[in-house]
C-alpha cells in the first residue's frame, strides 16, 4: 500500500497532463491564486454552495470507516441513468465492489476500549486497504463504465469518516491525486436507506438480509436496473446506537434538526450495560444489545407477545409483573412534572432500577431474567417511540403528509423487537401511513458501505474536503447547533462547475 506514496507522475505519468477542476476553498488560496481571509470558525459559506450536482455517469469511491471499534473498507461504484424526464427523473444503481470489516477485540475489558480500539484501526486498516486493491488490481473501471484489464486502478475519490483513518486516505487520495471527502458518520447511518434502494433486490431496506456471505464480509453485489433513490427529504431519522439516541428532521442531505436527543446515556449503552446485569455469564457474548435480545426472545416473533399502548396514559402507566418488580417508563413519575412530554430521550434510571434489583438477588431464575430483558427492551423502545409521537402530534396536517417516512439507523435498529415495537406503537396510535425505513441488519452497524455512500451524495452534490481536514470527536448535524452542523467546521471546498 505504501508504494502508492510514490511521486505522482512516475506511479500515474497521465496526471502530468491532467487539468483538475478549480474549487473554491473556504479559506486559504484559491487556485487561481487569490487569497482568501479565513473564516471565524472556518465553516462552509452555503452561499457559495454548489448550485447544480457534478456531470457523471459512473463514480467509484474507497470508503473508510473507522469511528470506533470497527475497521472497515468499502468499494462503492454507482451508475446514473438521466434518460428520464421531469423532476427526480434521474435514477441510480448500486455495485459493491468490495466490503469488509473488522471488529477490535475488546470482550474481557467488557465493553469498547478506546486503546484497543485504536490499535485494531491501525493494525487493520493497512492490510484491508491493500486487499481492496489486490482484488481490483486488473480492472480499470473509467469514467464512462469501461473496464480494462491490466490497468491500475483507482477510484474517483476517496471517502472516510473524520476518525483515526483519516491520514490514511489522505495519502490515498494524494498518491491517486484525485479528491477526498470527509464524512459525517450520523449522516451516513441517516442516508443508508437511500444506498439500499440502489442496491439489489436482496438488500432493500425494509429486509434484514446480511451482506455477508459464506464466512467472510467480503461481498460483491451484481448490478440493477437504475432505481430512483428513496426516500426522498424531508424525513424523521431515529439515529439509536451505542453513542447516539437522536430523533432529526432531515429536511435535505446537509439540513438536519435535532428534535430530541438523550439527555444522559445512548439507547445502546443502556441495552448493553443491563445485558452484562440480566445475562448469566455463560450467555453473555458481545455485541452484548444482540446478547441481549437473544436471550429475551429465543423463538424470535414467536415469542414478542406485545401490544402496544393505544393511549399514552397507558404508556405511561408502571406495570408490576407477576415477579414483583416493576420497570418504570423514563420521565414518567410525578417527580419529572410534565417532563414526559418534553422533546428527551433518557436511559441512566432504567438501568441503574434494573441493576439495583439484580444486586438484591443475584440468583433470580432463567425465567426472570428473561422477563426482566423483555420488559426492559419494550420500556426502552416504547420511549424511543413515544417521541416521534410527539413531534407528529405538533405537526399541521399538511406538514405531517410531508413528512410519512421514519428512518431508523445505528447499531440498535438491528432488534428485530425494535422494528416489531416501532411498527405496532405507530399503527395502534393513528400513524400506520408513516413508512418505516430500517436498512439491512448488517447496515444498522457501523460499516464502509454507508460511508461509501454518504460520501457520493456530498461529492455528487459538489462538496469535497481540503487535505488539512482533521479528524473530528463531537460532530454535530443540526445547523443550528454551536459548531454549525454538518457544513459548519472547517475542512470544505466547493468544486467550481465553471472552471
Amino acid at each position: 500500500m505504501f508504494s502508492l506514496l510514490r511521486p505522482l507522475h512516475t506511479k500515474f505519468p497521465e496526471l502530468r497532463a491532467r487539468r483538475w477542476p478549480r474549487v473554491s476553498t473556504i479559506y486559504g488560496r484559491t487556485t487561481n491564486g487569490d487569497s482568501r481571509r479565513k473564516s471565524e470558525n472556518r465553516s462552509l459559506n452555503t452561499s457559495h454552495a454548489p448550485k447544480q450536482q457534478r456531470p457523471w455517469r459512473h463514480l467509484h469511491t474507497l470508503a473508510i470507516e473507522t469511528s470506533c471499534d470497527d475497521t472497515s473498507v468499502a468499494i462503492l461504484r454507482v451508475s446514473r441513468d438521466d434518460s428520464g424526464t421531469g423532476e427526480g427523473a434521474s435514477k441510480l444503481k448500486s455495485e459493491v465492489l468490495f466490503h469488509e470489516k473488522v471488529t477490535a477485540k475488546s470482550e474481557s475489558y467488557g465493553g469498547i476500549h478506546p486503546l484497543v480500539a485504536l490499535h485494531s484501526h491501525q493494525q487493520s486498516l493497512g492490510p484491508l486497504v491493500q486487499k481492496a486493491l489486490e482484488q481490483l488490481d486488473a480492472i480499470s473501471c473509467g469514467r464512462n463504465g469501461e473496464r480494462r484489464k491490466g490497468a491500475q486502478w483507482r477510484p474517483d475519490f476517496v471517502s472516510a469518516t473524520r476518525g483515526p483513518g483519516l491520514d490514511t486516505a489522505k495519502g490515498l487520495a494524494l498518491a491517486w491525486g484525485v479528491p477526498l471527502l470527509g464524512v459525517h458518520h450520523m449522516q451516513a447511518h441517516a442516508l443508508t436507506p437511500r444506498l439500499c434502494s440502489t442496491l439489489p433486490s436482496t438488500c432493500d431496506p425494509g429486509q434484514t438480509t446480511t451482506l455477508s456471505r459464506g464466512g467472510g464480509s467480503s461481498i460483491h453485489t451484481p448490478p440493477r436496473l437504475p432505481q430512483a433513490v428513496q426516500p426522498d427529504f424531508p424525513f424523521l431519522s431515529v439515529l439509536a446506537s451505542g453513542g447516539h439516541t437522536m430523533l432529526i428532521e432531515s429536511k435535505s442531505l446537509v439540513e438536519h434538526k435535532t428534535l430530541a436527543e438523550t439527555g444522559d446515556i445512548a439507547i445502546g449503552t443502556c441495552l448493553d450495560k443491563t445485558a452484562r446485569a440480566i445475562l448469566p455469564p455463560e450467555l453473555l457474548v458481545p455485541p452484548y444489545g444482540r446478547a441481549l435480545e437473544k436471550f429475551a426472545f429465543p423463538d424470535s416473533e414467536e415469542s414478542y407477545k406485545y401490544t402496544p399502548p393505544a393511549r399514552r396514559q397507558e404508556e405511561l402507566e408502571v406495570k408490576e409483573t407477576m415477579w414483583g418488580w416493576f420497570i418504570g417508563p423514563p420521565l414518567a413519575g410525578t417527580g419529572y412534572g410534565k417532563s414526559n412530554k418534553r422533546m428527551l430521550y433518557s436511559f441512566t434510571g432504567m438501568f441503574t432500577h434494573v441493576d439495583r434489583l439484580m444486586a438484591v438477588n443475584p440468583d433470580r431464575s432463567v425465567e426472570e431474567r428473561r422477563d426482566m430483558a423483555r420488559e426492559v427492551m419494550r420500556i426502552a423502545f416504547e420511549h424511543l417511540a413515544s417521541r416521534i409521537l410527539l413531534y407528529l402530534k405538533e405537526l399541521s396536517p399538511s406538514e405531517r403528509k410531508n413528512m410519512s417516512t421514519v428512518v431508523v439507523s445505528g447499531g440498535v435498529a438491528a432488534n428485530t423487537f425494535l422494528r416489531h415495537v416501532l411498527r405496532a406503537f405507530l399503527d395502534v396510535r393513528g400513524h400506520n401511513n408513516v413508512k418505516l425505513e430500517f436498512p439491512p441488519i448488517e447496515l444498522c452497524m457501523d460499516n464502509a458501505l454507508m460511508i461509501a455512500w454518504a460520501g457520493m451524495e456530498m461529492f455528487n452534490a459538489g462538496y469535497e474536503s481540503s487535505l488539512d481536514v482533521q479528524p473530528i470527536r463531537k460532530w454535530s448535524m443540526d445547523s443550528a447547533a454551536e459548531d454549525g452542523g454538518i457544513l459548519g467546521v472547517g475542512g470544505w471546498r466547493n468544486w467550481d462547475p465553471q472552471a
